[in-house]
């Protein structure tokens, strides 16, 4: 009997509403790891290339890993794979919460969707039973509404229920797949994917933990976990969330502001992590925000998710829906010129309600508004409404629209990218790499980034790499240890984007691919500054498992996820061309503060984007994974699809 995970993989055609399970052998489990990885292989083997995002062909992995519902922090991860209807690239997103471990315990480690229902359904796991069920009655619903309705349905309010909102069944294009009315799998349209096919929802009961090879090992691990939290690292994201990265951003002149035309924001402190935390997180009033105001995923110790509640006024928050993180509150405020806590912790409401993924959502909105003051933007365009940086009302009612896809928020539904070019103007306005929205740090400053959100594979992303201010000098050796495990050895100016740069760059997007597909929360488990570092997967994989797995080993599977999804890319005709930033970003540099003037550097970056292929293995004249690469990281037969 395998161990950490079930052995089992459940495969639904929702065309023909049948349901197979699926055995895969241990080799696969230690190749692959889950997660990401997992899902491109069904992807690569089976939807055929060219397949309409929105269309019954296009396939729908939600994978979990080896180690899910393991008893550590920080495990209960998974992943949503499928072609996104935002890029027509690989769409991939990751979520947490309690869905992911009730998953392992119902009896699978993955459910790969194929096909179109004939009507709206959800999808009912019962420890190792599964069957689809109609869901007519909850098409229309939001996500509160529909999960209440499911619970009350099953009879049971200890069930799990995933889902999307009416942005999902509307099709807009960066919709999210939601759990616990506030965990998104965001970015990438995944919802959209969902909605496409009909399926509402999955929920799942589960009371059935895999087994364990070695708890004393794990134990261990758990019990270093504990000891080090308080005065680790990531204590202050367990008191403030993600939220308390605002002040520090704005310090460094690299909180995106006004549509990423400045790296400060006059009005940051309104809606800085401590404010939230003082002032509408949960408790506050009674001076309860740690019992209240902080949830969890399942069995991790952070507590970093924040829940906030507005009981009056225009932009009053209901606590269900949770509270904005710090990418939430840059693009529904500083992208936005928005300074009102409430407004953009309502936005964010709408958006777990609804089902949107908050970044894509709040830039294009700010796209909105850049567009419209440079007077390329008219009232006749927009039905009426003026759209401006600073109005909190405006921004709130756009996010309302884009969730309902009513009036213009029909065609900001559609993303920045495609609305201007629908509208024929606002192109030099747009933040996107591969159509996707840029998320709340600024290529400008953290150089890697510029290469890294041009060349993923699925678009502009701030976790898919380290960030280049942990690996200057003084930073460097707190994390020393950790960064040698990758092969990393001598710090690097900040602002370089040289070859050693590029390797800095490429190792660490290894190491995150890999836990993408291990599926470790990166709040947890990380190369410098989380709570646990390398080593600590090495153990805790082994220790679970009974595996003898390596760094080396684990980084090639990181190396093989990120292969994969490149040959994703190509059967759909992306390679290097479509590997660039916006135009925004090499002609107009930074306004203010401590980066007034930066901008990238259009010739470096080139360069430096060769340098990256050519490590990676890849032909530098397009970007795609030669035969060799593939071969090598035991991917042969991608290179014959």
């Amino acid at each position: 009997m395998p161990n950490g995970y079930n052995g089992k993989v459940l495969r639904v055609d929702l065309s023909t509403s049948s349901l197979t399970v699926e055995e895969p052998p241990e080799e696969f489990y230690r190749k692959y790891m889950g997660g990401s990885a997992l899902g491109l292989y069904y992807l690569l083997k089976e939807m055929p290339a060219g397949a309409d995002p929105l269309g019954s062909e296009n396939m729908l992995s939600l994978s979990l890993s080896v180690v899910t519902g393991a008893p550590v922090s920080g495990q209960s991860r998974m992943t949503a794979t499928a072609k996104s209807p935002l890029s027509g690239a690989i769409g991939d997103s990751q979520c947490g919460g309690f869905w992911p471990a009730k998953l392992k315990f119902a009896g699978y480690d993955a459910v790969i969707v194929k096909g179109k229902a004939p009507s709206p359904v959800y999808l009912w796991i019962d420890d190792g039973k599964a069957e689809l069920k109609d869901a007519s009655h909850l098409w229309g619903r939001t996500t509160g509404e529909t999960q209440a309705a499911i619970l009350k349905e099953l009879g049971d309010d200890k069930i799990e229920v995933l889902q999307i909102g009416p942005a999902g069944e509307k099709l807009v294009r960066y919709a999210c797949i939601i759990n616990m009315c506030s965990r998104a799998n965001g970015r990438t349209g995944m919802g959209a994917v969902m909605g496409s096919k009909n399926l509402k929802a999955v929920a799942v009961r589960g009371n059935n933990k895999p087994s364990v090879a070695d708890a004393n090992a794990l134990k261990e691990v758990v019990q270093w976990g504990a000891q080090a939290f308080p005065t680790s690292n990531v204590s202050g994201l367990g008191k403030y969330g993600t939220a308390i990265t605002v002040g520090v951003q704005q310090k460094m002149g690299g909180l995106p502001s006004f549509n990423f035309n400045s790296g400060v924001f006059d009005g940051w402190q309104p809606i800085d992590g401590k404010t939230m935390y003082t002032d509408i997180l949960l408790g506050s009033k009674e001076g309860k925000q740690e019992s209240k105001g902080r949830e969890t995923c399942f069995g991790c110790i952070i507590r970093c998710k924040r829940v906030v509640e507005i009981k009056e006024g225009p932009f009053a928050v209901e606590p269900l829906y949770g509270g904005p993180e710090y990418e939430t509150l840059c693009t529904f405020g500083s992208y936005c010129g928005v300074d009102d806590l409430a407004a953009v912790s309502k936005a964010n409401e709408i958006c777990n309600k609804y089902g949107v993924d908050t970044i894509s959502c709040g830039a294009t909105i700010a796209w909105a508004m850049e567009t419209f003051e440079a007077g390329s933007l008219t009232t006749d365009q927009t039905g009426g409404m003026e759209i401006r940086f600073g109005d909190a009302n405006t921004m709130v009612e756009l996010t309302r629209m884009i969730g309902k896809r009513e009036g213009f928020g029909n065609l900001l539904a559609e993303g920045s990218a495609k609305a201007a070019k629908e509208l024929g103007c606002g192109l030099e306005f747009l933040i996107t790499s591969k159509n996707q929205e840029a998320p709340a740090h600024m290529p400008q400053m953290k150089r890697s980034l510029a290469l890294i959100y041009a060349a993923n594979p699925f678009g502009a992303d701030h976790m898919s790499s380290e960030h280049d201010l942990t690996f200057v000098e003084g930073v460097y050796k707190a994390f020393k240890d950790r960064f040698v495990d990758l092969g990393l050895t001598q710090p690097l100016p900040a602002k370089s984007l040289d070859s050693d740069k590029v390797a800095f760059a490429r190792k660490t997007q290894y190491f995150y691919s890999m836990l993408d597909s291990v599926n470790l929360c990166q709040f947890v488990w990380g190369p410098s500054w989380q709570l646990y570092g390398p080593q600590h997967i090495i153990q805790v994989i082994n220790a679970v498992t009974g595996w003898d797995v390596t760094m080396e080993e684990l980084l090639e599977v990181g190396q093989r996820r990120l292969n994969m999804m490149r040959a994703f890319n190509a059967r759909e005709g992306i390679a290097r061309e479509h590997d660039t930033l916006p135009e925004k970003f090499y002609q107009r540099p930074l306004e203010h503060g401590p980066t007034n003037g930066w901008k990238v550097d259009k010739v470096e970056f080139d360069n430096a984007l060769t340098q990256y292929y050519r490590q990676c293995g890849w032909d530098e004249e397009t970007g795609i994974p030669t035969r060799d690469t593939l071969t090598r990281l035991g991917l042969a037969w991608v290179a014959t699809i």
